[in-house]
């Protein structure tokens, strides 16, 4: 049975026997899951074993896109790229936009998974549902932007290509998948898998359609879906910044990470902002596939040590890269972020390593001896941009760094261990929770570590009092609404995390569909049924959310995760904010935790309890996930 909305089918390529196969997609497991993050999280869950190696041949490396992928859906771009995480060794989740995602989609594969591992560099090339696997032994130690130019000189400039840079060659375990050039499916260390299977990238083009199933009132459904878009508020700001106007929100409201999270104020930060950017070194905005907002961008440094040109920043880029390690160096933030992108790497982790290792050193916990005569100040913007290189290249103290926060400071000790700014292991974001206490709550309890978008909790962060009225409901007003109150953000992180996780699945941005909700689940229902002949209530779709969440959570329970992991470093609990909006702040993360198990029906260890498991039919998955051991 075909699905509109689909290609109906995921491929399955086994690099070390170098064979290929199609394979259906049951239509129970599309009504249960979705696509996308959805698809990801059931067939890994079944497919991976408990206590594996990520970065061994029995990791599985899989990408998967949704309905909404490569249709009219605005910003209908998005692909999930999932595998057992080498840098958490739980869940791990990254998503990615640009042209990828549709042109797989197009050549007539809704997924690909990618089991054991080839002995030399190969690439996999595919269009119109034909899959080559070519040798990439003259791509291998390439970076990201010459090894898109060569595949597309060699198999044709139609080809969308994602690939690794010399970071996922090396395992860095921070490694990025990145695709058209600039766009990264950034954390928790795909790229390093796909290092680990020797494979160098996945070009795709396609010409098959996505059958809609209600083809006469689609357009009429999709031209109000984009009207409700442009209308929105902060769609004005989008194409003028990006999402490089948040410095300046971050910030005032003191959520802007400074220092290694000593701080969320950071007083240079005019000199990183949108309008720094806008005035000298952005080239113009760039739009993903069907995007009206525009909210990407391609910067552009003329001359000097720091000439480039790239997609990007990213607001997350120029906290970590910037504030993070105490540089207000502009040119130099843009120019370590094209390094990032052209090496393969998460800008997230890397920044936030290397403010790891500034704060040891400032506070003479490592020295000279240990950075190969590195002088690690605060705000060298010098030091960072080297320490890029070798960490990707894992050369000298860069090979340390290439382990994640966690990991180094380990293998160090001397203390270094209480400034690690982690969860689960995964560097925490440019996000401080004690400005934003559903911030804080969110990136705690994630599946996938310090993830600021797996909840993404927005709307209390600016007071958006009638679309938190909308969402969550009056009588959670005013506390709800205010980003300094613990209460009701357990409520708040439960039914973000709920509507997420269809988002992911559907192959949708979040901008518009959260930020704040444009698009929610009423045009998103409306958007199914008219896509895919799929009829969802709104209760439906949230346990599809929840049964999701629920899954990531077995995952995590089945390598030995806990409600001991569901913790915050004690900065962002016992250390109130030193200055800014938020002083005097912690992040009363026990509360919020006991409220948000409470929701989701979890007992004291963190364990989903039976009449969950059952309400969202994961009995099977609940024995192999073993809690009982």
């Amino acid at each position: 049975m075909k699905i509109p909305g689909y290609a109906n089918a995921l491929l399955h390529v086994d690099l070390t026997k170098k064979k290929v196969r199609r394979r259906r997609i049951p239509p129970e497991i599309v009504r249960k899951y979705i696509g996308g993050a959805g698809f990801c999280s059931y067939y890994l869950f079944h497919m991976l074993r408990k206590g594996i190696e990520p970065l061994s041949p029995k990791n599985v490396l899989m990408f998967a896109t949704g309905p909404f992928t490569g249709t009219l859906w605005p910003q209908g771009s998005r692909y999930t790229v999932a595998c057992k995480s080498p840098l958490t060794d739980g869940w791990g989740e990254a998503h990615s936009a640009g042209f990828w995602g549709p042109q797989l989609k197009f050549a007539g594969y809704d997924g690909i998974f990618i089991t054991g591992a080839s002995r030399k560099p190969v690439y996999l090339l595919i269009h119109d549902g034909e899959v080559e696997i070519k040798n990439a032994t003259h791509l291998w130690g390439k970076r990201v932007e010459e090894t898109e130019e060569t595949i597309k000189k060699d198999d044709g400039k139609e080809f969308s290509v994602a690939s690794i840079g010399p970071a996922g060659e090396k395992l860095v375990r921070f490694a990025a998948i990145m695709n058209d050039l600039d766009r990264a499916a950034a954390r928790c260390g795909v790229g390093a898998v796909m290092g680990s299977k020797k494979l160098k990238a996945i070009a795709v083009s396609g010409s098959k359609p996505v059958e809609i199933y209600d083809s006469e009132r689609y357009l009429d459904g999709i031209r109000e879906f984009h009207e409700k878009m442009e209308k929105d508020p902060l769609t004005p700001g989008r194409i003028k910044y990006g999402t490089t106007a948040l410095v300046d929100l971050m910030n005032e409201i003191g959520r802007f990470p400074t220092y290694n999270c000593r701080t969320g104020y950071y007083p240079e930060a005019d000199k990183i902002n949108g309008d720094a950017i806008n005035a000298k070194y952005l080239i113009k905005p760039r739009a993903d596939f069907a995007c009206t907002q525009r909210c990407a961008r391609y910067c552009k440094v003329e001359n000097g040590r720091y000439k480039c040109i790239s997609g990007g920043p990213e607001y997350e880029t120029l906290s970590s890269l910037g504030s993070r390690c105490g540089n207000s160096n502009l040119e130099a933030v843009l120019y370590a972020n094209y390094l990032c992108n052209d090496l393969g790497m998460d800008t997230i982790s890397a920044g936030a390593t290397i403010s790891w290792a500034m704060e040891c050193y400032e506070l003479g916990l490592i020295d000279k001896n240990d950075t190969q005569g590195i002088d690690l100040k605060w705000g060298n913007h010098e030091a960072i941009c080297m320490l890029l290189e070798m960490i990707a290249c894992r050369k000298g103290f860069g090979d340390l760094l290439a382990e994640g926060s966690y990991r180094a400071a380990r293998k160090i000790g001397r203390g270094t261990e209480k400034y690690v700014m982690h969860v689960k292991k995964m560097e925490i974001a440019g996000q401080d929770g004690r400005a934003q206490k559903s911030m804080g709550l969110a990136m705690t309890v994630s599946p996938r570590g310090a993830d600021h978008l797996y909840a993404f909790p927005v709307l209390d962060e600016a007071g958006f009092v009638e679309k938190i009225k909308e969402v969550y409901g009056e009588q959670y007003l005013p506390e709800i609404g205010d980003k300094l109150s613990p209460k009701y953000k357990g409520y708040m992180v439960f039914v973000n995390e709920n509507f997420a996780t269809v988002v992911e699945s559907l192959g949708a941005c979040k901008y518009g569909t959260m930020v704040p909700p444009a698009l929610y689940y009423p045009e998103v229902i409306l958007g199914l049924k008219l896509t895919t002949g799929m009829e969802f209530t709104r209760r439906e779709l949230e346990i599809v959310g929840e049964r999701i969440v629920n899954l990531n959570r077995l995952f995590n329970i089945r390598e030995g995760f806990s409600a001991k992991d569901d913790v915050l470093p004690e900065r962002f609990t016992k250390e109130p904010m030193p200055d800014g909006a938020a002083k005097g702040q912690v992040v009363e993360i026990e509360e919020m935790i006991r409220d948000y198990y409470a929701l989701r029906n979890w007992d004291e260890n963190g364990y989903p309890r039976m009449e969950k498991i059952q309400e969202l039919g994961l009995e099977e998955e609940w024995k192999m996930a073993e809690p009982h051991h």
